[in-house]
């Protein structure tokens, strides 16, 4: 029994070096997120922080990755004043991303498969307001930067407000299920 937890120990402090060595972790300050989201009259953008991260490589190939988002820094771009804070106070509270209790939005990379040169699909997981979804998205890396882009379905998380998946006669008060997120990842 002692031979066998040792052998278990020995290959987690392997597997743990080997993923640690080709980790880069992602540089949060020089990293960018923007978002927008869409309604029948128009739309909203902005941006997002980083709170850390990093991508797995094999030599230059990707082969893993964890994001964390820091959901408290949601900020919107296209307005200003009063409408601004209003839009951002909102996107923060519970008809959105309750960021009181779920300060946090986490995409932990399951499979990785090179597509051409640099680029990748990505299949993983990401977690919005305590709920799990498997999200697939493309990524490009060059030298020292990855570019992701995700088209995310807020409903699969609970976020319905003004959906018209779940709400009838809503007409130009919607606003659509899909929002767009474009990460420019510096590591």
């Amino acid at each position: 029994m002692k031979k066998i937890v040792a052998l278990l120990a020995l290959a987690f402090v392997t597997l743990s070096f080997t993923n640690l060595e080709g980790g880069k972790e992602i540089k949060t300050s020089e990293s960018k997120v923007t978002w927008k989201g869409y309604k029948v009259t128009g739309s909203h953008e902005g941006t997002i922080s980083v709170k850390s991260g990093s991508l797995s490589f094999e030599g230059e190939k990707l082969v893993g990755g964890n994001v964390v988002i820091d959901m408290t820094s949601i900020v919107v771009t296209d307005l200003s004043g009063g409408m601004k804070g209003n839009l951002e106070g909102h996107l923060k509270s519970d008809d959105f991303f309750g960021v009181e209790v779920h300060s946090t939005a986490i995409l932990a990379f399951k499979s990785v498969e090179v597509t051409g040169g640099t680029t990748y699909k990505v299949t993983a997981d990401l977690t919005i307001k305590g709920k799990t979804n498997p999200i697939d998205f493309e990524i490009s890396v060059n030298g020292n930067k990855a570019t992701a882009s995700l088209k995310i379905d807020r409903t699969k998380y609970g976020i319905k407000y003004k959906s018209a998946s779940f709400i009838d006669n809503l007409k130009n008060k919607a606003i659509y299920d899909e929002f767009d997120i474009v990460a420019d990842l510096v590591f």
